[in-house]
């Protein structure tokens, strides 16, 4: 009887409704509202509070790292008037981290293409246009045993020590790098890509290339001058025309103001810059190449009033980081290394982009992990061979 009642008084309803002259279609349209606007709703809605919470992100964030490149500039600031740097002149905070919901999709846009990765140069980029660029084909080693031992002996001409150099090597390439291992390439995986123009034992990047022939081109020529001298007939007229090709090199490097960021531009944006790289896998450039951005590390801290020896790990501090920055650190008291945060020896951009960095969150940790890296690589076959060759 309940449901027969029901029944009459939706038929009743509906009557009126009718009567009222509201037609079914329209009925059914109000009941239910249209996919593509209650999809357009939600996605308001969740935009509204992806908006919310990123902006407040956002002002967290540059207020952050407004305050680290703040610190930054009063720490160098009483370093140059031979002040005392303490606690307070570092952020002791971590940097803020994102924790909100993500952008939704607009569903009324259509599907984005997938974002374009610019490609990497690698090696065989490097050797073409070095060739094209510069008529410079690298003299490469027989094995990498070879270059190994034109490396120790330019560290040792230099005045870097092998706990220092195979300490650098055994952490940047895990202690089994070639002279020609490129960053992301190393080991070698299936569908593996470069993530860097990284190459060689201390990982030169094509800027540091560009760079090195800018402000010391002179010592690289005059060391293959020194080669010629010891060579006659062919043998000789292939390094001169090695240094015929050096100077053309040399003369585009310096094509650009001395700045660091007309070198990082002309190394990645430029065929000839491409090509520059490749001097970094000669048997004769690349080992006093890669000792030279080394020893300006430790140059840069005795310029600094530091006299101590720079150990392995400190060294590779300061060329992981910068050498202003690395110097930073090597010159902490150890009772602030387990305070700092890693946040303010980096740019913003940077230290996201640095895994290491955020990982070990302080200084202190930084240092412990580069330390374990050496330790653990140091017992791979290509850092004995390169302790070997000392």
């Amino acid at each position: 009887m309940k449901r027969h009642l029901n029944s009459v008084s939706l038929y009743v309803g509906l009557a009126g409704l009718l009567a009222g002259g509201l037609s079914v279609p329209l009925l059914a349209r109000a009941q239910n509202a249209p996919p593509g606007a209650t999809a357009t709703a939600d996605y308001q809605a969740r935009l509204a509070q992806y908006q919310a919470a990123r902006g407040a992100y956002e002002a967290e964030a540059i207020g952050y790292w407004d305050a680290v490149a703040a610190k930054r500039r009063v720490r160098n600031a009483k370093r140059r008037d031979h002040e005392a740097i303490g606690l307070d002149d570092y952020v002791l905070t971590q940097p803020p981290v994102y924790s909100g919901p993500p952008r939704p999709v607009d569903p009324r846009a259509p599907a984005p293409p997938p974002p374009e990765r610019p490609e990497i140069p690698v090696i065989a980029d490097f050797l073409k246009n070095a060739a094209d660029q510069f008529g410079f084909v690298p003299d490469r080693p027989a094995s990498d045993l070879e270059f190994k031992r034109a490396y120790a002996r330019a560290a040792l001409a230099a005045g870097l020590t092998r706990e220092q150099i195979v300490g650098v090597y055994a952490f940047e390439t895990g202690g089994n790098g070639a002279y020609d291992s490129q960053a992301g390439l190393v080991p070698y995986r299936p569908g593996a890509r470069a993530i860097s123009p990284a190459v060689g034992y201390n990982q030169l990047l094509s800027t540091n290339t560009v760079s090195l022939l800018a402000e010391d081109g002179n010592r690289y020529l005059n060391a293959l001058r020194q080669k010629a001298k010891l060579h006659t007939g062919p043998a000789r007229l292939a390094v001169e025309r090695k240094i015929e090709a050096l100077k053309r090199m040399i003369a585009y490097a310096r094509s650009v103001p001395n700045r660091w960021s007309e070198h990082d531009k002309l190394a990645k944006t430029t065929l000839g810059g491409f090509g520059i790289h490749a001097a970094v896998l000669d048997i004769d450039l690349g080992p006093i190449l890669q000792v030279q951005k080394l020893i300006n590390s430790v140059h840069f801290a005795r310029a600094k009033g530091y006299t101590a020896p720079l150990t392995a790990a400190e060294l590779e501090l300061m060329n992981l980081t910068g050498d202003g920055n690395g110097f930073d650190m090597v010159t902490m008291p150890q009772a602030l290394r387990s305070r700092v945060p890693t946040a303010n020896f980096f740019q913003q951009q940077g230290y996201e982009r640095n895994p290491v960095a955020r990982r070990t969150g302080v200084v202190a940790n930084l240092i412990a992990d580069i330390e374990g890296k050496m330790s653990h690589g140091a017992q791979a076959q290509g850092a004995r061979e390169l302790a070997s060759a000392f």
